[in-house]
This record gives C-alpha cells, structure tokens and sequence, in this order.
C-alpha cells in the first residue's frame, strides 16, 4: 500500500491519499503532482490483503473445521488425533501473527529542491536514512519483458539504495514516474524547502 502526501507548507500536514486501488495504479494522475506543491512525500507500506475482522474470521473457520475434523476421532478413541488438528490451528495463528508483525515495515521518501530523503523502517523497528542531492540523483530501472519493472533505484555518487521494494510491478512504474517528475522538479527548483 502506498500513501503520498504533498504539503504547501514542510510544516503543516494533510491527510494521506490513500493509492490502494490497484485498477488504475498505472495512472500517474494517481500521485501527487510535484509542480502543485511544496515537497513531494510518499510512504509505503507492504500490502496485507487481511485485515483484523478478516483475520479473526478466518481463524474461527479454520477451528470450526478443524474441531468438526477431529471429533470422528475423539470418538473413535484416537484422541491424540485431535492434538495434531489444533496444533494446525496454533501454527496458522503463528504464521499469520509473524505476518502482521513485517507490517509495520515502511519506506518515507521526501524530495525538496535541495534534498531528497530516504528513511526505511524494518519491521522490528531499525531505521536507516538517505539524503541525496536531487540535482545529482537518478533513478535506475531493472525492467523485465515479462515481468515489468523488477528493480528500482535511487543512485548519487556511487552510493545505489533500492526503493519501493514492497510494490507491485505495475505500482512501482507509476511511483517511477512520479519520482522522476518529483526529481525534475526539484532540479528546476520547482520544490521548495
């Protein structure tokens, strides 16, 4: 998922437009149009498909099949059957648990006429940052035939850091398009700071 946020002013903040829809995230009309603005903000945060709600319902169903799954067992007399069924149950939970913990891993990446800067947060909570000089950065692209745009990065004096890695191949090419826009901007000077 992808927010972008473009403030007039670096000291006030808008609410996020939320760039979830994936029918049209081709569309560079969809970011923020760096000529409009002040800065151009993006945060983007790895996809999760299943919310909370989603989450418990689909643990309830999993335990309902698998209690309904083990009582022919139970009733059997094979009872340690239904401890293998519930240690399925408590493996899922784990699995999906591990999965909304790398969540909360984020990429901010904010370019003004005279800086661009790169701050990834991991999911434990480990932060690394990047400034750049926007007049001297490029985006590097790895594109596929196939599969699209696989690589994007963000290279400035022989330093090369990747962006946008939890993006879908179609959403990393409009973000490409959007940062090069930002980057042209901020190289005309269009940008304030």
């Amino acid at each position: 998922m992808v927010k972008a946020i473009m403030t007039g002013n670096p000291h006030s903040v808008q609410p996020a437009l939320s760039l979830a829809p994936p029918d049209d995230a081709m569309s560079p009309a969809r970011w923020p149009d760096p000529a409009e603005r002040d800065e151009f903000r993006v945060l983007i945060t790895p996809h999760r498909s299943l919310g909370a709600r989603g989450f418990r319902l689909v643990m309830a169903l999993v335990l309902a099949c698998s209690v309904v799954a083990s009582l022919p067992f139970v009733i059997m007399g094979a009872w340690p059957v239904a401890g293998f069924f519930g240690v399925d149950v408590l493996a899922l939970y784990l699995a999906f648990r591990l999965s909304f913990s790398h969540a909360a891993a984020f990429e901010e990446i904010v370019v003004t006429s005279v800086s661009l800067m790169l701050r990834k947060v991991s999911h434990t909570g480990e932060q690394a940052e990047w400034r750049f000089n926007p007049l001297w950065t490029s985006l590097l692209r790895e594109n596929d035939d196939e599969f699209g745009l696989l690589r994007l990065s963000l290279a400035s004096r022989g330093q090369v850091v990747a962006v946008g890695e939890a993006l879908s191949a179609a959403e990393r090419e409009s973000f490409a398009a959007a940062l090069s826009a930002a980057l042209g901007a901020a190289r005309r000077g269009e940008l304030r700071y």
